[in-house]
């Protein structure tokens, strides 16, 4: 069969760039390894599941207040006003997600991409099929690459594609303890604590009968491991069950090109569309799939490979001006313990507070209150300049 696109990863993105691929009207296939879980804090927001119709059974616990802790172990409650912070199970979510792109007509294989060919006959996705262990072969017009951070798909064909930044992302889902001092079924706990991370952030997310606790680094040489047993013990989560552990990478920065000009196009994670400072990937993977898919159609209806332009084009148009403020903040705050403590003193400001999940829920900035703006941005050179106290609010 000769197919209109061929989709490498089955993770959020590309199970969203299937799925919208088939419900068009287009010969789809799928290609996704078997049984591998992203590590992840499995935080969504309310306009994902609007947007991506995602039933209320895949959302394992609604967060109502989100805890943000510096150095000094100072802690700081933000309630979340007029929404919540949803979360999913990456190992339920996603097999739903490539369930749901089957239905439509996707035709779904498992196995391992091994490379991209080309002769007279068009191009030719190669992957090893996990059943039979045989090299296959695809013939298709187009192929979206949303196999992941250091995508094979990227890394062979778009330039800079194997320079992507990233971090190291390490998590262990435990079951859920009862409710302690320390541990609430309804919050989130971010970590602001060189200890954990020098450079990032660790984080203990519930999800209903489990939670994750994790961290993330881009230092070479850190122990991610010692580390989240440190986060656990601190969390008093040390005695729970460990159910599984897992560990990838997790780029920052969106490439400046995100197709090869012929018949690639790259979505997700291979394009890089992780959030700086926040580290959120799942809602932006599942809009670079969307936007993957809408470049492919253009270029299929035109025949134009310049076409495939479009997702990148349109990905930023919408979300450039959030990636830009928070690699700002990463920058400004992650580099040194006395700069988050600075932060996280920061949002002691109900401004803050509020136009920061509003920001997060709706996934735009919010432009409503000019006047609590300039309140956050003079509070914001203050704190760098030292010119107050990271103990003041």
């Amino acid at each position: 069969m000769m197919y209109d696109v061929v989709v490498v990863g089955g993770g959020p993105s590309g199970a969203t760039a299937a799925e919208d691929l088939a419900r068009s009207g287009h010969k789809v296939a799928m290609i996704d390894r078997d049984g591998r879980i992203k590590p992840c804090g499995g935080a969504v927001p309310p306009r994902l599941i609007d947007d991506f119709f995602i039933p209320d059974e895949q959302v394992v616990a609604k967060i109502n207040t989100a805890r943000m802790i510096s150095p000094t172990q100072r802690a700081v409650d933000i309630p979340i006003e007029n929404g919540f912070v949803g979360m999913v199970d990456r190992e339920h979510f996603d097999e739903f997600l490539r369930k749901r792109a089957a239905s439509a007509g996707a035709h779904r294989h498992t196995g391992t991409f091994l490379r991209i060919e080309r002769d007279g006959d068009g191009t030719h996705v190669v992957y090893r099929d996990k059943i039979s262990r045989n090299e296959m072969r695809m013939t298709t017009k187009l192929v979206i690459g949303a196999d992941g951070a250091r995508s094979d798909v990227g890394r062979a064909e778009v330039p800079g594609g194997d320079k992507i930044p990233y971090v190291i992302a390490y998590h262990e889902i435990i079951k859920a303890p009862a409710p302690t001092e320390h541990y609430d079924p309804m919050r989130c706990d971010v970590i602001y604590d060189g200890a954990i991370s020098p450079d990032f952030y660790g984080w203990v997310f519930p999800h209903g009968h489990s939670a994750s606790v994790g961290m993330g680094t881009g230092i070479d040489g850190v122990d991610l491991k010692k580390a989240t047993a440190d986060l656990r013990a601190a969390s008093g989560l040390a005695e729970c069950e460990t159910i599984r552990k897992e560990g990838a990478p997790i780029p920052l920065k969106p490439l400046d090109k995100w197709d090869n000009g012929v018949d690639v196009v790259l979505a997700g994670d291979a394009a890089g569309v992780v959030a700086p400072s926040s580290g959120e990937g799942i809602y932006y993977a599942m809009v670079g799939g969307r936007v993957a898919a809408t470049a492919a159609s253009a270029c299929l209806a035109s025949g134009r490979a310049k076409d495939l332009q479009l997702a990148r084009k349109l990905f930023m148009k919408e979300h450039k001006g959030v990636f830009k403020v928070l690699g700002a903040m990463q920058n400004a705050y992650y580099r040194s313990d006395e700069r988050r403590e600075r932060f996280v003193s920061l949002c002691h400001d109900v401004d803050v507070q509020k136009l920061t999940f509003e920001a997060y829920m709706n996934k735009k900035l919010v432009a409503a209150r000019p006047l609590a703006h300039l309140k956050i941005g003079i509070k914001n050179v203050a704190h760098l300049m030292g010119i107050v106290s990271p103990t003041r609010t």
